[in-house]
């Protein structure tokens, strides 16, 4: 039987999505798969990338634990690709590799003002809430007032982060310096600016229901913003989600407001037009947009302006280049037809894959990974004929490069003891878990006898 060494970079569900499938559906092949991953644990975007008061979606990180609990797909962990193994490392023991890196940069928005002291990006602010081991330990919360430019999941998320009473998050994983740096802010509103109509927003019913659940915290909308168009009046009627998210919204517009101690303002129709401020962000000045009649918005002309101390931007997701690869500067992914890494004249480069946001971009739920992997997989299972020919193909040869180059890697043994240290944090103070931040630690725990 032909045997297939395969090689994924990137542990999040998009890479372990992949190497499940990868197993499960080829019976022809003896298929072997190292996993590696730049952070010590496992799961990417789901324990850095989902708000921790979200246990509904950290859920998902159960059918991932039974993928790599298996046994039949091996887990490095805290291995860069690119310094720890290069291109030509993976040439040389592997038939192809899967490239399942995710986007974790900030999308860019050009408005004025944008290098201004108090502006941020929303997917530093979320790696920082989730504690990732690569973001400073502190974050500047010194703003009473702040704005989120979005209307998607991720700027809900920093929304209900910042406003959200500390203590309400306490039976989550939240870290504990990240308790205590908003446990010290003073905050007392944040304000979500959105181009377009509530009929056009990307975020999702249950995002949207999250916050008006929140305790002490006013839900502030507007009635101009409801004097629909026929087109966000068909999209309510035709669309269950939109419906949905309508009557959440109308709900809220009934709401008695002024007696919380804290305010969340949704503005729709609202263009961000500069951050303006002496050095430092002072205020959002944006543009009132309406309806243009096909199906998208047109400025107005009225200038307004909302006082506020610091800006998130949430405006989507962005792809980071990885070296030796091609890398599309303007979309933020390796380029590719249907996961076939290709270069710049169009054609598909041996041996090597993508699959997840890397792939088509930061779109879609956690869910959408695994039809996309799927994709991707059937061309790595077919392509028989482009593979690489690997000079070491032995299993151990891999583990004996990474060890003569110092590399620290982290397996399944050693998360499972980094997941049952932090389990046994939080016990100890009636909390779910409490994460370990540096990155340090997290290896030294995960690599313990």
């Amino acid at each position: 039987m032909t045997k297939l060494r395969l090689a994924i970079v990137g542990a999040g569900p998009a890479g372990i999505y992949a190497a499940d499938l990868a197993i499960k559906a080829e019976k022809a092949f003896d298929v072997s798969i190292d996993l590696f991953e730049r952070l010590p644990a496992p799961y990417g975007l789901v324990r850095y990338g989902v708000a921790p008061d979200h246990p509904r979606i950290k859920g998902i990180i159960s059918a991932l634990r039974d993928v790599l609990d298996r046994g039949d797909i091996r887990f490095f962990g805290n291995v860069n690709y690119g310094t720890d193994i290069t291109l030509d490392d993976l040439k040389k023991h592997y038939n192809a590799v899967i490239f399942s890196t995710g986007s974790i940069s900030d999308a860019p928005l050009e408005v004025a003002g944008i290098d201004l002291e108090g502006s941020y990006g929303a997917a530093d602010f979320v790696s920082w809430y989730d504690g990732h081991p690569d973001v400073p330990r502190t974050w500047p919360l010194e703003a009473k007032e702040v704005a989120v430019i979005g209307v998607g999941n991720v700027a809900l998320d920093a929304a209900r982060m910042l406003i959200k009473h500390p203590d309400d998050l306490l039976p989550t994983e939240i870290p504990e310096n990240v308790y205590e740096g908003l446990k010290a802010s003073p905050i007392t509103d944040v304000h979500v600016f959105g181009r377009r109509g509530p009929a056009q927003v990307k975020f999702t019913p249950l995002e949207l229901r999250e916050l008006g659940e929140m305790n002490d915290v006013d839900m502030i909308v507007h009635d101009e913003d409801f004097d629909y168009d026929e087109a966000s009046k068909t999209a309510i009627a035709t669309n269950k989600q939109v419906f949905v998210i309508d009557k959440v919204l109308n709900q809220w517009r009934q709401r008695e407001t002024g007696s919380a101690s804290r305010r969340l303002h949704l503005h729709f129709y609202a263009k961000p037009l500069e951050f303006v401020g002496d050095g430092k962000v002072e205020a959002i000045r944006w543009e009132r947009t309406e309806p243009d009649g096909e199906g998208g918005v047109r400025g107005t002309g009225e200038i307004r302006e909302q006082a506020v101390q610091a800006v998130y931007r949430a405006v989507g997701y962005f792809g980071s280049p990885l070296p030796e690869l091609p890398f599309d500067e303007k979309r933020g992914v390796i380029p590719n037809r249907e996961g076939q890494v290709i270069d710049d004249n169009d054609e598909p480069l041996n041996g090597i894959y993508a699959t997840g946001w890397i792939k088509r971009g930061p779109v879609g739920l956690i869910g959408h990974t695994k039809s996309d992997a799927m994709e991707t997989i059937g061309h790595v299972l077919t392509d028989q004929g482009n593979w690489w020919t690997p000079s070491e193909p032995d299993e151990e040869a891999i583990v004996a490069l990474l060890e003569s180059r110092g590399v620290e890697y982290t397996t399944v043994d050693g998360w499972h003891r980094l997941d049952a240290h932090e389990l046994a944090l939080g016990e100890q103070v009636g909390r779910t878990r409490i994460k370990v931040v540096p990155r340090d630690e997290m290896t030294s725990i995960s690599r313990s006898a």
